[in-house]
Parts: structure tokens; sequence; C-alpha cells
């Protein structure tokens, strides 16, 4: 049994191959069986092909610059009819607009609250925030946002919408977590972007953020990515900045220098970050989502501290860990590291004044 599937419908301006094939042959030899035009339906529908006059099982072209004709009458129809639609449309708000006009008029502000639903409406609004931005966005990028697909298609959209805005002198300053320093997908954004672009890395970060020019800001509404919030109200505004802003001082520089974190009696800095929350008494779970890394290497890490310290139970790790001092060490180490990078920041941890002069 045969299946015929359906010609797809298509304007003119979309002919379909087969179509155009067919029309061109039709040109060059005057006149097609009509059979041999059964693939390409639209050729009679779209008035380009028509039976002969004197052969009623043969098609003939209709000339293109009378076909181009016809369809520029038609096209210039449906202008006007848009025209007239917008005059109506016109005269059918004028008088309310007039109304709203009054002095109980609702204000003409822009909301400073606003939900985004879809990817695509999402990625539209931060695009055309980024086209206006005049000195500085600021990002949190936790590392549920970089993995898989939707990293790699994120990385993409955000690439050319980035350069650009440095191209404009504008800065980028962006968070990260630790486990990200290495990523390959990070990596390369760092080596093609060309600019004043900075990056720095925690143990944790916030969920996502993005804030242009301290202005704007985006949000995730959602878990899934598909919902976010457009911030525009000054309080929490300000309350994004100085967050971010914190964070940023107590931050490991990454790009354009990094920073090694030192390594405390033969227990690396990753090492470091799991002590610390095995401490608190954290499952091996909690701890890989709070780092951004999977619970299969939260584990080997796990293993390899209780190897350096000679730890053989669970119990005896965090015993061990309190009794080394290494979270005592780290503390030290990381007051003295944030000190050295805040001297060299000038202005840059204000709050009020992110971007450059």
């Amino acid at each position: 049994m045969t299946v015929t599937v359906p010609h797809p419908e298509h304007g003119v301006d979309d002919l379909c191959a087969t179509g155009a094939d067919l029309y061109r042959r039709a040109l060059r030899e005057g006149r097609l069986p009509a059979g041999e035009a059964k693939p390409a339906p639209c050729l009679l529908d779209l008035g380009l092909l028509h039976p002969a006059l004197d052969d009623l099982d043969r098609l003939e072209p209709v000339a293109p610059v009378v076909a181009l004709h016809r369809l520029l009458r038609v096209s210039e129809a449906r202008i006007a009819d848009e025209r007239r639609r917008e005059e109506r449309l016109s005269e059918l708000f004028a008088p309310l607009m007039r109304l709203a006009q009054g002095p109980a008029a609702p204000a003409q502000e822009a909301p400073t609250l606003r939900i985004l639903s879809g990817t695509e409406p999402i990625n539209r609004a931060i695009t055309a925030a980024t086209m206006d931005a005049a000195r500085e966005v600021l990002c949190i990028q936790p590392s549920t946002h970089s993995r898989g697909p939707r990293g790699e298609t994120a990385q993409g959209v955000a690439m050319d919408r980035d350069q650009a805005l440095l191209d404009r002198g504008c800065r980028i300053r962006t968070l990260y977590q630790h486990t990200q320093r290495h990523q390959p997908m990070t990596v390369a954004r760092y080596e093609q972007l060309r600019g004043d672009v900075q990056a720095r890395t925690l143990d944790e970060v916030t969920d996502r953020l993005i804030m242009i020019d301290r202005t704007v800001a985006f949000i995730p509404a959602g878990e899934d990515g598909r919902l976010a919030l457009e911030v525009r109200h000054p309080a929490l505004l300000t309350y994004f900045a100085t967050t971010f802003d914190r964070l940023w001082r107590l931050a490991t520089p990454m790009h354009p220098e990094a920073v090694r974190r030192p390594t405390l009696n033969g227990v690396t800095p990753r090492q470091q970050s799991i002590a610390a929350l095995l401490v608190e008494g954290h499952t091996d779970a909690v701890i890989a989502g709070r780092l951004g890394m999977n619970v299969r290497t939260a584990r080997v890490h796990i293993a390899k501290l209780a190897a350096t310290l000679g730890s053989v139970s669970r119990a005896q790790l965090g015993y061990l860990i309190a009794r080394s001092g290494i979270l005592d060490q780290e503390a030290n180490e990381s007051h003295e590291g944030h000190e050295a990078h805040d001297g060299n920041e000038g202005h840059e941890g204000n709050a009020q004044d992110g971007g450059p002069g």
C-alpha cells in the first residue's frame, strides 16, 4: 500500500524546490504534461501554471513578468487593507487615550516586576536590555546552568550578545562556582571574548542573576528555566547589586588573571570546601549539589581527603578535619587574599556605581 504524503502548503515567496524546478522546465520547454506537475500542485494553486487552451492535458507556464505583476497587486491590496485597519484602530483608541490622560489617569511607568514565560521571550528581553547597556553587566552563573545541551544553547546565544556589549566599551563581571574554572565551555568563552570581561569563582553562589547597568535584573522564577522575573524595582536592584559586590570581594579571580588557590597540608582547595560542609553534617548529595559537582566526584574527593588525614570512618573524618586546622587556615588565607583583591579594584565594589567612569 502506497502512502501519499500531502504537499506542504506555502506561498510563492517560499516556493518548494520541486515546484521551482518544474516551473523552470515549463519556461524552457513551453509546456508540461499535466501528470508531471502532480508532485507540485502549488504551481496551479499559485497561478504559475495553467491548462493549455488547445490541450487540457498539458500545462503552460504563466510568464514571470505577468505572475510578478499579479502578485504585487495582491501585496498592494493587502497593504492597503492593513492601512485601513490601522486607521480604524486609531479612530477607536484616540478618544480612549484622551480619556486616559485625565487627572485620574494610571501611571505610564514600566512595571517594576514582570514575569517572562518561555526561553525565546526571556532571551529577547535580555537581549533588548543589553542593547541599551552603557556601563556594566553583572552575572551570577551557577554550575547547573552550564551543563548539557541547555548550557551549550545558552552559551551560543550569549556570546554574540556579550561581544557586542564589550565592543561598545561596557564591562562584564561574572561569578561562577570553583568547579567551572576548568570546564571547556567556560574556558572557551573567555578565550573568545575581547574587551573588559572579568570572572571570579566561589565554592557556592546564588541562583542565576543577570543585572544590566543596575537598572534592570533577570532572575529565575521557576526550576525548569522557562520562567524568569524581570526586576526594575529600585530597592530590589540595590539589594542584588550589594549582594553581588560582597560576593565579588570574597571570590577568587579567574579571568583575565587567574589566582591559584593554595593547598593546605596536602589538602586541595576543593577538598577544603568539602571538609567545611562535612563538619556541618551534610550528606554527599547535598555537598555535591552545593559545590556544583556530581555525587560520584564528591565521593572521590571525600575518599582522598580521608586518606590524606588518615581517617578510617566518616565520624573520625569530621574529628580529624577539626583537629587538623585546615578550615582555620583556609579562613585566614581567604581573608588575606580578599584584602589583596580589593586593594586593586578601585570603586568596583561600590553598590551604587558599578560601571566604568
